[in-house]
């Protein structure tokens, strides 16, 4: 039996366990809290932090690959333990040009892959020949729109500064899209790689609420996503599964986003409408098995995410089973003991067998599942 190691317990990793049973993989997991919803289904759980690397020396004795849920860690530290032999998947040296935004745009740049016009903003640096609006983001640790910051303004950008303790910054242009992309691609150890459909995701405060696959699309703008991913991985010679995410312009220029060196929430849908999951994706690219079919079952289906609007303690029983009765739906619930605003609690994906008009439907269809939730 496999035996992999997940440094970070969250939602991520508790997605993990249907594929790992399936695979007959077990999951040891590193995570600070007990509390964190994949303890409940790790066959062992090392409770430190996951920057901890004396725990990843410890999560390394007992099992035969790591692999990593967010990007929160210190690569330094773990460098020691990869000299000793320790197998990481994605390798060290695949994650380190993307853990800082800046830079994630520069290598992307390098290799001639469209991104937004970007600088770094160094402590004491002028912004003056900024054109507004901006985006603002800090360069490492930001998720779900955290440490982003669309500014308008120069006062506005000043004010911010006076925040954010002179942290490294990175400045972007904004760009106003017609659409957001993402796309799921991995990556096994002997080269082969397998991309998902394209998928359109809907944002509100840089924080994903719905994804729509496929995403509805000319067929030359899906083949220079799927041209995007490829070259990607195969320049970073990952092993795994990454989350690319994308602005399609007004103009029908694709731009690359960010990059997600894991399972992604953008491929949340592949649990129930691909033949692979994305976190079975990731465990057969861990453990040396033959990757799986990225194909959809469904002609179409949409994923919305729970999300927290109140700070309270609750398991939302009443709201779930409402959301359960949609035809074709199926409820995904990350057992979280605490409810707060913002915070992603589950998700609901929702299957399409009639490929007509499926844009719309699919929109429809989360707005039903957004009344039945944010109802109060």
């Amino acid at each position: 039996m496999n035996r992999v190691g997940i440094i970070g317990g969250g939602q991520l990793a508790w997605m993990m366990a249907d594929a790992a049973k399936k695979l007959s993989v077990e999951l040891i997991i590193q995570t600070p809290s007990q509390t964190d919803p994949a303890v409940a289904i790790a066959t062992q759980t090392i409770l430190a932090p996951i920057d901890d690397a004396d725990s990843t020396a410890h999560l390394a004795a007992c099992c035969d690959v790591i692999t990593f849920e967010n990007e929160f860690v210190d690569l330094d530290a773990l460098s020691h333990l990869e000299k000793q032999g320790v197998c990481f998947r994605p390798s060290l040296s695949a994650l380190k040009p993307l853990l800082d935004k800046y830079d994630q745009r520069c290598y992307l740049r390098d290799r001639h892959l469209p991104v937004p016009k970007f600088f770094a903003l160094e402590a004491g640096s002028s912004t003056r020949t900024a054109e507004f609006p901006i985006v603002l983001k800090t360069r490492r640790h930001g998720y779900d729109g955290q440490g982003t910051f669309i500014l308008k303004t120069a006062e506005e950008l000043a004010a911010i500064l006076k925040t954010l303790n002179d942290q490294p910054l990175l400045v972007e242009e904004f760009v106003p899209f017609d659409r957001e992309l993402a796309v799921m691609a991995a990556r096994s150890l002997t080269g082969e790689i397998v991309v998902y459909p394209v998928v359109e995701t809907q944002q509100e405060n840089q924080v994903c609420h719905r994804v729509i696959a496929p995403a509805d699309l000319p067929a030359s703008i899906t083949v220079e996503v799927e041209t995007i991913a490829r070259i990607l991985l195969e320049s970073l010679q990952v092993v795994g599964i990454f989350g690319i995410e994308l602005f399609l312009t007004h103009e029908g220029k694709v731009l690359v986003n960010e990059i997600a060196p894991r399972t992604h929430n953008s491929g949340h849908y592949t649990i129930d409408a691909c033949v692979t999951s994305q976190f079975e994706q990731q465990l057969r690219a861990l453990c040396r098995l033959p990757l799986g079919s990225p194909a959809l079952t469904c002609d179409g289906a949409v994923m919305v995410n729970l999300l927290g609007y109140e700070s309270s303690e609750s398991d939302y029983l009443d709201k779930r089973q409402q959301l359960a009765k949609i035809p074709g739906a199926f409820v995904h619930w990350y057992s979280k003991t605490e409810s707060r605003l913002g915070r992603k609690l589950g998700h609901v994906t929702v299957l399409l067998e009639d490929s007509s008009n499926l844009r719309q439907r699919a929109i429809e269809i989360g707005h039903t599942i957004e009344s039945i939730w944010y109802e109060t």
